[in-house]
């Protein structure tokens, strides 16, 4: 039997190791335009399936409404960002009646 090894770490050091950010997009992505380009696109994404459940369309429904198939609104759906670029998100967007605003601001 191995012997474990004890990782734990004071509760002062781990809390001063804590870090506040405005949004996850900022702790995981290191760099600031792909950081952007991730909370355009999950901000999008989020509205699309508010949209969807608010509206109570199945998948098959939205495809049709979005003009994709079901597998891409699943893939919505279960939050696959990776596969969204924000133009085929502001396309679903528009195809659902919704406006897009931008605000943009110098970045802190």
């Amino acid at each position: 039997m191995r012997p474990r090894l004890d990782v734990r770490v004071p509760f002062e050091r781990v809390r001063s190791m804590r870090k506040s950010f405005e949004s996850v997009w900022d702790a995981i992505e290191d760099d600031p335009a792909q950081r952007e380009n991730m909370k355009v696109r999950s901000t999008l994404m989020t509205v699309l399936t508010d949209f969807i459940i608010t509206e109570g369309l199945t998948q098959a429904q939205a495809a049709k409404k979005f003009g994709v198939t079901q597998p891409r609104i699943s893939d919505l759906m279960r939050g696959k960002i990776d596969l969204f670029a924000i133009d085929t998100l502001v396309n679903m967007i528009g195809a659902a009646g919704l406006h897009v605003k931008m605000q943009i601001g110098k970045a802190a």
